[in-house]
């Protein structure tokens, strides 16, 4: 198991565009392997994307406790997007906080698998939310960037 040290909200980085992956190489898988390791040692999060970890390439992995389980990510593109849900999120890189975001219900996303094999999916719910917040991060967005009111809150006011 091979923990990566988390890049939070204050860090530049987790601003920056990522670039594609051009070729899948030892390495990207590695950071793959690392991602989940990370993910699951945090016990807190359902999906991490690469710049979470310090790596500005577009790959992202997402498991929502569903059937699908574990879903790797390499260059995905979001290319259909269906109605709205809104819902709190939070983040492995945004410690303690959360918000209302608004959400498309239903998408469709292609993407890379680690073999290279290029595969499509449709998502819905939270599935479908899950990826539409990683994806964000490759592009430098942050949850708390789509709060449908402006507000964002510290986990511990909600209980008040």
């Amino acid at each position: 198991m091979a923990l990566r040290n988390l890049v939070l909200e204050d860090d530049p980085l987790i601003r920056k565009h990522c670039r594609p992956v051009d070729e899948i190489t030892p390495r990207i898988l590695k950071l793959l392997d690392d991602m989940a390791d990370t993910m699951y040692f945090e016990n807190r999060g359902i999906g991490i994307a690469a710049p979470q970890v310090g790596v500005l390439r577009r790959v992202f992995i997402v498991d929502v406790g569903d059937d699908h389980g574990l879903i790797e990510f390499i260059n995905p593109e979001i290319t259909y997007k269906e109605g709205s849900q809104i819902g709190g999120e939070g983040c492995l890189s945004v410690p303690g906080k959360t918000c209302e975001v608004d959400r498309p219900q239903k998408i469709r996303v292609k993407a890379l698998d680690r073999n290279g094999k290029e595969f499509e999916l449709e998502a819905e719910d939270l599935l479908a939310r899950c990826i539409c917040h990683e994806n964000d991060h490759l592009d430098g967005i942050l949850f708390i960037d789509r709060s449908v009111d402006g507000k964002v809150y510290k986990i511990e006011d909600q209980d008040e």
